[in-house]
């Protein structure tokens, strides 16, 4: 996997060092068990916080969403 680099909004949660996107994605589960933002009656639901918001454009998305979402955060 080639390294891409993080927006500023990703790189506030997973550091600004060009990454593979798998380890972007491991940094950002990191990130959500460490502030305890998945949904508690809906384990697949993210619940972001003010950083979060600003990469994923919503209050909550599924885990298979983040994803996603997280492609226009990276060249």
């Amino acid at each position: 996997m080639k390294p891409l680099t993080p927006s500023a909004e990703l790189g506030a949660v997973v550091g600004t060092a060009p990454l593979p996107r798998t380890e972007i994605i491991s940094k950002l589960w990191v990130y959500i068990k460490a502030h305890n933002l998945q949904d508690a009656s809906n384990k697949r639901m993210i619940n972001a916080d003010d950083k979060l918001k600003k990469v994923f454009g919503k209050p909550q998305v599924s885990m298979f969403e983040m994803a996603g979402l997280i492609g226009k955060h990276v060249k």
